[in-house]
């Protein structure tokens, strides 16, 4: 290829930050929500436990009225404050599994460090700390925990081994390119082995944003990745280095399409063997 040349110095192309790979060595392209979302969803959060406080409150005033004993009127007041702000938000986000008030508002969800669901216990740090630094500081020391960590984690989230997910992400609306017509002869008889994971997501990645690169970059970027993946291509074409990333993703693409309606089409044949019941049963 025209311009595959021995680069030494090319970094590998930059993973994505927030990349969780699962246990299948899948990668998930997750995002921690933001500080500003943060605090957007526990504001709500605040103002909705506060409210069911002094619904309570006033529920008891009603229901008592004023002969109600000061020690236990302050008894009361505090298991209702508590109730409110510690057993209610933990109980929330257990049985919705990492979701309230404010983080259904901003399209969030908190889950654990490894993309899994939250527990009791994660829930009940969470809410325990939450007391003393969402409440007594004004949310003044989740904020500054947030602002010193790259996933907006505040100091609850920790202690417990969480973070916030945002789950309400723009759709990709990238546009799909087609094979270069340089290379559709090419297309025809070249031999694609599977690649790497990892290394088809960097292509992928960089064919995404390679017109947001700067043109120096953008070639040595191109020119290191067609470096790695010539060995897992035969023939090699003589285009430069970009175009033959295309064209290779083009070419996987458009095989792995055909190879799913292919099969598709074998499941639609044997679907009437697959479903009917065997020698008429059980009507016989």
């Amino acid at each position: 290829m025209a311009e595959h040349g021995n680069v030494a110095d090319h970094g590998e192309y930059p993973r994505n930050e927030f990349e969780l790979v699962t246990g299948e060595a899948v990668a998930l392209d997750v995002r921690p929500a933001s500080v500003i979302l943060r605090a957007a969803g526990t504001i709500i959060d605040w103002l909705a436990y506060l409210l069911l406080f002094l619904v309570m409150a006033l529920a008891v005033i009603w229901l008592v009225g004023d002969s109600i004993d000061v020690a236990l009127a302050r008894a009361l007041s505090i298991s209702g404050l508590v109730f409110s702000i510690l057993i209610v938000p933990m109980t929330v986000e257990t049985l919705t599994g990492g979701r309230s008030l404010g983080k259904l508002a901003i399209g969030a969800r908190i889950v654990r460090d490894d993309g899994g669901a939250i527990q009791l216990r994660h829930a009940f740090i969470r809410a325990l700390v939450g007391v003393m630094e969402l409440y007594f500081t004004f949310g003044g020391l989740a904020a500054m925990t947030a602002l010193l960590n790259g996933r907006s984690k505040r100091l609850g989230d920790l202690l417990a081994g969480t973070y916030s997910q945002h789950e309400r992400v723009p759709a990709d609306a990238a546009p799909v390119r087609g094979l270069p017509l340089e290379l559709e002869e090419w297309s025809q008889i070249v031999d694609i082995v599977r690649l790497p994971d990892q290394l088809s997501r960097r292509i992928a990645q960089f064919l995404r944003q390679a017109s947001r690169l700067t043109p120096d970059s953008r070639t040595r970027l191109a020119s290191g990745l067609a470096d790695e993946a010539s060995a897992f291509v035969s023939p090699l074409p003589a285009v430069p280095s970009e175009m033959f990333l295309l064209g290779v993703a083009a070419v996987r693409r458009d095989r792995e399409y055909a190879a799913l309606l292919l099969e598709r089409s074998r499941l639609e044949r044997l679907r009437p063997a697959l479903e009917n019941l065997p020698h008429g049963f059980p009507n016989r």
